[in-house]
């Protein structure tokens, strides 16, 4: 693998690790019902782990409930266990047919709580993209060992690599910043 692949490869793996962190965000209550709470919950569908948003549709009627309608009846059971199983702290209710979220708003000892949480994701996330960077770089020290690119090249990319990682990692400050806001907002 030369110099643009590891570059190109380094810059995907940090999208996907940028993916991961708005993900977990997402799960992360703020007080407002959006779909987005439970759509990536994954249930075990028919020996499967499969997304919510896969097997239902998922409406939020109004700023403190979500509507959950699976297109399977069968599914409801494992929907609310998974439900009960997230960090949501919210119990669904089910009439057979569909589940009713209500979502209560947080107080303020909770959304100091969860503030907290949001910065360990973060702080995990920021992890994740200094890994890659070090995981590159030591693959650029190993193409210039192995004589393929030369010394310029190798401080060329690791410079090129770091830019990446400062990227992403203030993407990641702007999203932990928005996420904060919204939790203290209420």
């Amino acid at each position: 693998m030369g110099l643009r692949e590891t570059i190109q490869e380094t810059d995907g793996k940090m999208k996907k690790a940028i993916e991961s962190v708005l993900r977990e965000f997402g799960e992360v209550r703020t007080g407002r019902a959006h779909p987005s709470l439970v759509e990536e919950l994954h249930i075990d569908y028919y020996g499967t782990p499969t997304p919510i948003k896969q097997v239902a549709a998922v409406s939020s009627p109004d700023a403190s409930s979500l509507l959950i309608q699976p297109w399977d009846a069968s599914a409801i059971v494992e929907i609310e266990k998974a439900i009960r199983n997230s960090k949501l702290g919210v119990s669904p209710v089910s009439d057979g047919k569909i589940v009713r979220l209500v979502v209560p708003p947080l107080s303020e000892e909770r959304r100091r709580e969860m503030a907290k949480v949001v910065k360990d994701m973060a702080e995990k996330g920021r992890v994740s993209l200094r890994s890659i960077r070090r995981e590159s770089n030591e693959r650029m020290l190993k193409l210039k060992k192995d004589n393929v690119i030369s010394e310029d090249d190798n401080f060329k990319a690791q410079d090129e690599i770091q830019k990446l990682t400062d990227k992403y990692i203030k993407d990641v400050d702007g999203i932990l910043e928005k996420k904060s806001k919204e939790l203290m907002n209420f």
